[in-house]
């Protein structure tokens, strides 16, 4: 990557929302504490009219992908597992993540002092049993087909998500319990063992998908979409994501779903004008078969993470604005609309990052 496109990703992602809280004179330094324990953001209420709005658009950006999966699912092939033996691993991977689960979940007071500590295991776990699943399906797995770019993923993963936490900062839409006891460095140092599984996890589920063929046979071929003046349309994207993103401490109740979607924009638009590879560009081709299946590994792991995450004693709770309704477990019902695009996110960061092998 070049070094001028690097800088100004830093500078985007990490400068535009403070500069829009600074341009309303606001204290920055509540949003660079940590931990982030103070609550200073008064979340609106749950709103009818908003989330009707919020559903049905939701279900008509989601409609022609359901429709066009159902319409195909009679001709779609499913590739067919090679039926290898399932690597010794994957099924010690399975014993760790039933394993801590169990203690999660449960109140041994034998394991009272450790059970906070096990939400990051459980996720090791299911990376370990996501891969070897793929590898018994193909033969190959990004854990065995490169190693090192498979524990580099780690790495990235937490600085990753540790950006996510500090947007998160000028929305307060989700917060912790059961860490209030942690001092900064223990705080740190789990919270970015926990954070590290995030990247592995969807992108491990994303090959696994994708080793089904299905998504390929359903929407390798399908509607093409090429602007015809790209650089214009990332010019003019780029300029809409940035005062979105710079907006989100300004207008926090009604502009937080930026949170998920100006950082992509943002980086397409950004790879686009360089003339770089992005994961929408198969789109030009009608190939949303990448597309589809990043935002639905996400799905897939979102579904994990609140699950997993909602009898655990070291958690996550959630305050929305005008949704905070119909919960999943913790999540609202529309909030996991949220990790659709946060897959594109997953691979894009990836693909930019360790040269396109877990993109």
């Amino acid at each position: 990557m070049p070094v001028i496109l690097f800088v100004a990703i830093l500078i985007l992602l990490l400068g535009l929302p403070l500069a829009g809280v600074g341009l309303l004179g606001l204290d920055i330094s509540r949003y660079l504490e940590f931990p982030p324990v103070t609550s200073y953001i008064d979340q609106a209420g749950f709103s009818w009219p908003v989330f009707v709005f919020l559903s049905l658009l939701i279900a008509a950006c989601l409609f022609p992908f359901v429709f066009r999966a159902v319409r195909a699912a009679s001709l779609a092939s499913v590739a067919k597992s090679r039926r290898e033996t399932f690597p010794w691993w994957g099924r010690a991977g399975l014993v760790l993540g039933l394993g801590a689960w169990c203690l999660a979940w449960t109140r041994f007071s034998w394991f009272a002092f450790a059970r906070q500590f096990t939400f990051p295991f459980i996720w090791f776990g299911y990376i370990l049993t996501v891969n070897a699943w793929t590898r018994q399906r193909t033969g190959s797995c990004l854990l065995t087909r490169s190693p090192l770019k498979f524990l580099f993923l780690f790495a990235l993963s937490a600085v990753f998500w540790w950006f996510f936490e500090y947007l998160n900062r000028f929305v307060q839409n989700w917060y912790y319990v059961g860490v209030e006891g942690f001092s900064p460095l223990e705080y740190a140092a789990y919270a970015t063992l926990s954070f590290s599984t995030v990247l592995p996890a969807v992108l491990g589920t994303r090959e696994l998908l994708s080793s089904t063929g299905w998504f390929q046979s359903v929407f390798g071929s399908w509607r093409a979409i090429d602007s015809g003046r790209p650089r214009l349309l990332a010019g003019t994207a780029l300029g809409l994501a940035c005062l979105g993103l710079a907006g989100i401490g300004i207008y926090p109740n009604y502009l937080f779903p930026l949170l998920w979607v100006s950082p992509l924009i943002i980086l397409v638009a950004l790879l686009t004008l360089f003339g770089r590879e992005h994961v929408l560009r198969p789109i030009k081709h009608g190939d949303w078969s990448g597309f589809m299946t990043s935002a639905c590994a996400a799905l897939v792991c979102g579904f994990f993470w609140e699950m997993w995450n909602f009898l655990s004693l070291a958690k996550w709770e959630y305050s929305i604005p005008f949704v905070e309704r119909f919960h999943l477990f913790e999540m609202p019902l529309l909030g996991y609309a949220g990790y659709l695009p946060f897959g594109l996110e997953c691979a894009q960061v990836a693909q930019t990052f360790t040269s396109g092998e877990a993109g």
